[in-house]
């Protein structure tokens, strides 16, 4: 049991090193490095949101109606891994397709262009791999107990993904290239995501049970309050949290003035400081619940924003960085939790097992928060007087950059709150599926 949890577990090394990297330094490379337009990087994340409407519930939906002899998930996973992995390398090798010289591409329109069919493909591929990893979680892991376990190792390898993710560009960036990062992330998640396909294990109780029409799943799916509430939660904490790592470069580069070195320290501590801090929540929740536990962690979350509107010095933002890691944190493992009980509690609603559903529309929400994201801060750079790899920005780009980073989230949060007040699913009760397995669903 502890190697399957442990092996399966490892995949999300690899999809937190993909997410926070693309995340994090996709934008700065093309329009900071590059120097591609702002405006056209963010049409192009634009039209990759939309086209992401389109992936994840399509992908989740025939997931879960699909019948082999090798599962619901596995056979997604087998072919998805490797074209992913490439996938991600070509994102930040746009030279073999396009003339960059001193001021920018040669063309612009031809830079956009690579852009948007490289971030296409990786975020297609991303939904065939990750979705059906994820999917898996609530159907192998059916008790609270054996969630808040789970989780806690499944967020364990997604912090030291995106430490790697977040922490490790720069010093490569400073040595070798991003070109050489992607090159060797694609080769380490490749790893990964083969060596998690061991711990998988799927029921063919759910295989059998998930033949629900494509307009009764949406139906399920959209008028499920618990759900609606859940996804309205998870997309204002998660946009918050993707604010905070896209803006991220620009704030330390620019508003502390700090070397590729001190970024890397600076974020490096802010996971860190989680990955204990995981272990630390998935014991309150066991204590107190889940749901309480997400509300304690929010507070903190937000709380630990607010000194960054204020900060000036490097030490000072190294100080105020350890707080705001161990709220999110709890913020990581109790996501996972609460949208299983969704799942579960859908699964008496509907009688199927429709993980790929829920977690495609999940995951489009999530995925949809990176474009909003990237549409801000692109559109708030050209507005404000940004100019690539100027230290001495103008008081306006500044202020901006302290904003995206204290007061934007912290909003996205509150909003998060009010949405997560409204979560029906408090209390114990037992779990009776429509499979006949039993199980025990703690909320809070």
């Amino acid at each position: 049991m502890k190697f399957r949890i442990l092996a399966y577990s490892l995949g999300n090394l690899g999809i937190n090193l993909y997410t926070q990297a693309f995340a994090t330094y996709a934008v700065f490379y093309y329009v900071d490095r590059l120097r591609v337009s702002a405006a056209l990087i963010g049409l192009a994340m634009a039209i990759h949101g939309l086209a992401n409407a389109l992936f994840n519930p399509l992908i989740g939906y025939l997931s879960d109606r699909t019948q082999s002899r090798f599962g619901r998930r596995m056979p997604f996973m087998v072919i998805g891994i490797l074209p992913f992995a490439l996938a991600f390398f070509l994102v930040f090798h746009p030279q073999w397709a396009v003339s960059f010289h001193a001021n920018g591409p040669q063309s612009q329109s031809a830079a956009f262009f690579y852009f948007l069919f490289s971030v296409l493909t990786l975020d297609m591929l991303f939904v065939i791999v990750a979705l059906n990893w994820t999917a898996l979680f609530p159907e192998m892991y059916t008790t609270l107990k054996e969630r808040a376990q789970a989780s806690s190792w499944r967020q364990f390898f997604g912090l030291l993904g995106m430490i790697l993710g977040v922490a490790m560009p720069p010093v490569i960036d400073s040595t070798l290239g991003y070109e050489a990062m992607a090159a060797l992330f694609a080769g380490l998640g490749f790893v990964t995501f083969t060596v998690s396909l061991l711990g998988v294990r799927e029921s063919p109780q759910a295989q059998s049970s998930a033949n629900v029409p494509l307009l009764r799943a949406l139906r399920l799916t959209f008028w499920n309050r618990a759900f609606l509430t859940y996804v309205g939660a998870s997309f204002f904490v998660q946009l918050a949290f993707v604010f905070i790592i896209s803006i991220m470069p620009f704030y330390t580069a620019y508003v502390l003035h700090a070397t590729s070195a001190q970024t890397t320290l600076l974020l490096s501590t802010f996971f860190l400081i989680a990955i204990p801090c995981v272990y630390v929540w998935g014991t309150i929740a066991r204590r107190i619940g889940a749901y309480r536990s997400m509300l304690a962690s929010l507070f903190l979350f937000a709380a630990a924003l607010l000194p960054f509107l204020f900060i000036r010095s490097y030490s000072a933002a190294l100080i105020a960085i350890l707080p705001l890691g161990a709220g999110v944190a709890g913020v990581l493992i109790l996501l996972d939790v609460l949208l299983s009980d969704v799942i579960d509690d859908d699964e008496k609603r509907s009688g199927a097992r429709r993980e790929g559903m829920y977690y495609g529309v999940q995951g489009f929400v999530v995925r949809f928060g990176i474009t909003i994201q990237a549409l801000v801060l692109t559109q708030v750079l050209a507005h404000t007087g940004y100019v690539p790899q100027r230290m001495d920005q103008v008081p306006h780009a500044v202020l901006a950059m302290k904003l995206l980073l204290s007061v934007t989230p912290l909003c996205a949060i509150l909003i998060g709150l009010l949405f997560l007040w409204r979560y029906p699913l408090h209390g114990t009760f037992q779990r009776v599926p429509a499979n006949g397995r039993a199980g025990m669903h703690t909320g809070c």
